[in-house]
């Protein structure tokens, strides 16, 4: 019987085994951690976002981005969602294309995962940090590298993946966070810090526009946070290791245009009685906003003050609220991590490295991240299934 060890015990390290097992293959799966799966648990707010209905190359990032075309065509949704029917997990299809558990709760999908593969026999060895993957290999007759990356360190991310592939001289692509907060220092951030509201984000690489996505804003000390922003992090993750400028502008209020914005506050000032600009802006924006807005304008409460100039300065910083981004809020925060191990170096159709026979990288560990919405699970279950099926027929 066919020995194969599977380094990793995440979502693809997890799959990997069960389909190994499925094929009557002896699977020893190995995890650093105490639990398997500990970023399943925390994926999605708890939730996990597990797929998503509608997969394509042009939703992940890479050196090669072709390169996951062929492990998504035939492992795609319907064949996932095949899976997850198998061990009796039920899909919540959302309208928008992301895909949940039934249960809405990441547990469901762990549990279910990690139930399945030690009733097929796969023997787990937890709190089992790996180090040397030569001698696995004289060991065993197919190792499976699904070790992830750096992001979400405190969650057991780390670079140990990438350490193996250079062990075989496998090249490695320059790792950066993605899907993370943004920081830069401002005192008018400081001021706004807890305030949380849906608006426009405009990504700008040397002052020239690169990406403008809507969502939720959330305001922290250290930056800026939020879907919208994690949403932009890919490309302003990527610009920062290029040491190149990276602005965000903010339209606090895009279902107003400059010049509607502008004239309803100045006919507010004038119209509604004793009433302040404080109390204007909290009438758009919460009151965090409104208070950092007037801060950052150095502008008198009185509306006495307001005539046509400043009213259109107001709503141009209400519309196009712009920050320096000096950094991304590093690996331990990102959910993701974009760069590692060099695709091209890697059997698109197997997974298999080309360097060393009988060696395997799935998921994360690779050059690809996927944009937010369940496409990083989507690859993590697609490669993973490649690695698993060339692995039985050999």
């Amino acid at each position: 019987m066919k020995k194969i060890s599977i380094i990793g015990g995440g979502a693809s390290g997890l799959l990997c085994a069960i389909y190994c097992a499925r094929q009557n293959l002896s699977v020893d799966l190995f995890e650093q951690n105490q639990k398997l799966g500990k970023k399943i648990l925390v994926s999605g707010n708890g939730r996990c976002n597990i797929t998503n209905e509608h997969l394509s190359s042009d939703n992940y990032f890479s050196q090669h981005p072709e390169f996951v075309s062929y492990a998504l065509d035939n492992f795609g949704f319907n064949a996932f969602r095949k899976f997850c029917k198998s061990i009796g997990l039920f899909l919540d299809i959302k309208s928008d294309g992301k895909v949940y558990p039934l249960s809405n709760e990441a547990r469901s999908v762990l549990t279910l995962l990690t139930t399945h593969a030690k009733k097929l026999g796969v023997n787990i060895f937890v709190d089992s940090k790996i180090t040397d993957v030569q001698a696995m290999l004289l060991k065993y007759d197919a190792v499976v590298v699904a070790t992830g990356s750096q992001a979400a360190s405190h969650l057991g991310g780390n670079s140990d993946g990438l350490e193996f592939a250079r062990e075989f001289g496998h090249n490695i692509i320059q790792t950066y966070p993605s899907l993370v907060q943004l920081e830069t220092d401002s005192k008018l951030l400081k001021k706004m810090a807890g305030a949380k509201m849906n608006g426009e984000v405009t990504l700008l690489i040397n002052n020239q526009v690169e990406q403008t996505t809507k969502g939720d804003i959330l305001f922290t000390n250290y930056g800026l946070s939020g879907f919208a922003i994690l949403d932009i992090s890919q490309s302003a993750s990527v610009a920062l290791s290029e040491y190149r400028s990276v602005q965000v502008s903010l339209n606090l209020l895009p279902s107003f245009t400059a010049q509607k914005l502008s004239a309803y506050i100045l006919s507010a000032s004038k119209e509604i009685k004793y009433i302040t600009l404080h109390e204007i802006l909290c009438g758009l924006v919460p009151h965090k906003i409104a208070t950092g807005i007037i801060m950052h304008l150095n502008v008198e409460e009185q509306t006495s003050t307001i005539d046509t100039k400043l009213s259109k300065k107001i709503a141009n910083a209400l519309l196009n609220l712009r920050f320096t981004i000096d950094a991304t809020h590093g690996f331990r925060h990102a959910e993701v991590a974009g760069g590692g191990v060099d695709l091209s170096e890697i059997d698109p159709k197997t997974m298999e490295s080309y360097k060393q026979k009988n060696l395997y990288f799935c998921g994360e560990v690779l050059d690809v991240v996927g944009e937010r919405g369940g496409y990083n699970f989507a690859w993590a279950w697609a490669s993973a299934y490649l690695a698993a099926q060339s692995i039985s027929v050999k």
